[in-house]
């Protein structure tokens, strides 16, 4: 039998009977609203999805919405963030959320419930007027006038009032000297308090950022890292940039920067010299050789530095290149990298110019075996081949390579390799 407040002839609809005080009602980690209904209603279990082969769990960093608001196709309703990546949570179609198995900063596994959809319940009617803060601005603009024209009778008042009646002239009073300036005298209090409070803030670390130090720490503890430096004069391939971009964006429709000439040395220098490309099984006491060049990339996004991978590089032309960068940038900036966009890897080139870096010495990106560290482009004084001193784009360049695997020759001459392609650019079109 149908409740008393529920009419017998909708029987399509379902009334929501009760409320908590702020609209939910919390039970542990789950928030969720009350339902009564002569009729079962359609609810879905929507589960944790699967985030990648690695990753087994995931904490909720963001409910954007509230059990008992309606959701459409495609918005998020939970924002996970795992180890590598944040993954938006979005509804598969529309309806009412009834329960959300969890709060902000919990962990979820895999496969686990993470909310309860109604697919049934009528979206609400659009509308919601504002004009009571409207009136409020109206109110306040018409009593500013008013408020502005108090002063006048102060004003009024005053002039009214009688000039004083004028005093006589006092004697004259000879000039006295001034006496000598005292040392001022140190006041420790008033110091103290002049330094004022120095505050500190507190943050929690994201999964992201602890995973990042992680890696980083254990690349520091696994690997024998030694760097070693070049520099390279970036002139010719400046200029045959400035002469041929026009056409390269008309042609391909992506603009030519500097990665794709140190993507396409880096490559060609892989292929010259193995053993950069290589990495160690630790557990097989192994020496894999990797015939294919796959190339991590470092992007500054607004969660914090992601490093996608450009595949097979060595079947990619300078428009590939951009247009996969460009497609990763774009993707970065909106957060929809893929796990699959950043596994993966056998070398990486990390652009440190872009921010000024004149110099440094990266870290190597475990389990790879070198890393190339770009840095800014600084006119600088050279001496040329005919013992000229002149001034030249000269950029550092820094291969911090893993010493157990790598020797010294090899890490040197393929970061030789590398700096004699860029400058002189005919090297990478004749293979040399």
């Amino acid at each position: 039998m149908a409740p008393n407040n529920i009419s017998p002839s909708m029987p399509q609809s379902y009334y929501y009977d009760q409320y908590n005080s702020d609209n939910h009602s919390h039970s542990g980690s789950r928030r969720s609203y009350t339902t009564t209904s002569w009729k079962s209603m359609p609810i879905k279990t929507i589960d944790v999805p699967t985030m990648g082969d690695s990753i087994t769990e995931g904490t909720i960093v963001d409910i954007p919405v509230a059990p008992g608001d309606y959701v459409n196709v495609d918005d998020v309703v939970i924002v996970l963030e795992t180890d590598k990546v944040s993954v938006d949570i979005r509804a598969s179609e529309n309806g009412a959320v009834v329960e959300i198995h969890g709060e902000v900063d919990d962990v979820v596994e895999v496969g686990s419930p993470l909310y309860r959809l109604d697919t049934d319940a009528e979206a609400p009617a659009g509308g919601g007027g504002s004009g009571g803060v409207g009136g409020g601005e109206a109110s306040k603009v018409e009593e500013t006038p008013a408020a502005a024209a108090a002063p006048e009778p102060t004003v009024t008042a005053a002039a009214a009032a009688p000039p004083p009646a004028a005093t006589p002239a006092a004697a004259p009073v000879a000039p006295q000297t001034p006496p000598p300036p005292s040392t001022p005298q140190l006041n420790v209090e008033s110091i103290t308090t002049t330094l004022g409070t120095r505050p500190e803030r507190r943050s929690k670390m994201s999964r992201m950022r602890q995973r990042v130090a992680s890696r980083l720490k254990e690349s520091q503890n696994t690997a024998a890292m030694l760097t070693t430096f070049q520099e390279v004069d970036m002139g010719n391939f400046m200029e045959m940039r400035v002469r041929h971009k026009d056409e390269f964006e008309k042609k391909h429709g992506v603009k030519l920067g500097f990665m794709s000439v140190f993507v396409k040395a880096c490559t060609s220098a892989l292929q010259e010299v193995p053993a950069i490309n290589a990495y160690i099984d630790d557990e097989a006491k192994e020496i894999v050789y990797r015939d294919y060049c796959d190339i991590s990339v470092a992007v500054a996004s607004p969660a914090g530095l992601v490093v996608p991978v450009l595949r097979n590089t060595e079947y990619m032309s300078f428009a590939d290149v951009e247009r996969t960068i460009a497609l990763f940038g774009k993707k970065a900036r909106e957060g929809t990298l893929a796990l699959d966009d950043m596994t993966g890897g056998t070398f990486t080139i990390s652009n440190g110019g872009v921010f000024g870096s004149l110099m440094g010495t990266p870290i190597i990106n475990q389990p790879q075996s070198a890393i190339l560290g770009m840095h800014a482009t600084k006119m600088r004084a050279v001496v040329d081949e005919k013992g000229n001193v002149v001034a030249r784009p000269m950029m550092y360049l820094a291969l911090t390579y893993d010493h157990r695997l790598i020797d010294g020759r090899e890490g040197v001459t393929f970061l030789k390799s590398v700096a004699d392609k860029i400058t002189d650019p005919a090297r990478l079109v004749f293979d040399i």
